[in-house]
């Protein structure tokens, strides 16, 4: 019968046989990750170390990027009221209090939005609950975002919808898409038929030849938003995202920055990104790449909060990176 010793000795060396089986098994999962071929000898430790690290490197990059697809990126938002001095004719109350409003001018504030009416002292205690009523927005141009889109209970402004949707039916292969400027009186009757019209308004091709003309009345469309789509508040954190120079910590802050935009104006961001996106893969017809995307849309979707010329000047570089590496990673970050 075997001693105690001689079967600890053998268990030993099992534990030994065994170790560098487990190892080789590490080793084959991880060549096969890289794509490596392992013949019947093992690559030498020196060489092994620096590829295993390698691997973890990139399964690690991999999970941070599935992980910004997974993350909840919209935060609840909710809508102020547009208070306007407003002079009521007749008797009125207060919504808000119920108390009479006194005076013969001036005896209140209107929200000019949703027609709420209340003293001036109370309009600073009322709720962010602005329900925009199409009777009181009377224009779609240089109207706020978010108000256009709960006035008319949908998920994006309508120029945004209409045009992009005629822009991918007959101009995704027109070279110089976005760049080449239309003619800017026609630019002007687009934006006057949408102001007049809504969504009734006619940009088809028998109304327009010219696609640079809807593309116009697009651009347009975000250069007149009191807010802009990435919005003043939001502004800096894009800013110090496009400054970072590794790819993936630069995915993570723009995933971050992302989450400072009301859910109107991100979701109207994810929408134009997947079209430029598209524009991109029509590349070799339309000759525009997202970095060209980058450069018109920049100053279009984001404009600086107060900063003198100087520093605006700065950021202009930033503004355009920060869209192409939307565009570029609009799968990963909407």
């Amino acid at each position: 019968m075997p001693s105690r010793e001689s079967r600890a000795g053998r268990k030993g060396d099992q534990s030994l046989v065994h170790k560098p089986k487990q190892d080789g098994g590490q080793q084959d999962i991880l060549a096969a990750a890289l794509g490596v071929r392992m013949g019947p000898q093992k690559p030498p430790a020196t060489l092994w170390q620096p590829l295993k690290l390698f691997a973890y490197s990139q399964l690690t990059s991999l999970v941070r990027r599935a992980t910004l697809k997974e993350n909840d990126r919209t935060p609840k938002y909710e809508k102020v009221h547009n208070f306007k001095v407003h002079t009521f004719r007749g008797p009125h109350w207060c919504e808000y209090c119920a108390n009479f409003m006194w005076g013969l001018i001036a005896q209140g504030v209107k929200c000019a939005d949703c027609g709420l009416n209340v003293h001036k002292q109370c309009s600073k205690m009322v709720p962010n609950d602005c329900k925009p009523d199409l009777k009181h927005v009377k224009k779609v141009y240089s109207c706020d975002l978010t108000t256009l889109v709960k006035a008319h209970n949908a998920k994006r402004p309508m120029v945004v919808d209409m045009c992009i949707r005629e822009i991918e039916s007959r101009g995704l292969k027109s070279e110089g898409l976005y760049r080449i400027s239309g003619f800017s009186d026609l630019i002007e009757d687009v934006k006057l038929a949408f102001d007049r019209d809504g969504e009734k308004a006619d940009i088809s091709v028998n109304a327009y030849e010219d696609i640079n003309i809807i593309t116009g009345a697009l651009k347009l469309y975000f250069r007149d938003l009191p807010i802009p789509v990435i919005t003043y508040d939001a502004y800096p954190r894009f800013i110090e995202a496009a400054k970072l120079t590794d790819p993936d910590e630069r995915l993570e802050a723009l995933h971050e920055a992302l989450k400072l935009l009301p859910l109107a104006h991100c979701e109207t961001l994810r929408y134009l990104m997947a079209h430029l996106k598209r524009v991109t893969q029509n590349e070799k017809d339309n000759l525009m790449n997202a970095e060209n995307l980058g450069i018109v849309f920049g100053p279009t979707l984001m404009r600086a909060p107060d900063l003198d010329a100087m520093t605006a000047l700065n950021d202009i570089r930033y503004q355009r990176q920060v869209v192409e590496s939307l565009i570029k990673n609009e799968d990963i970050l909407f």
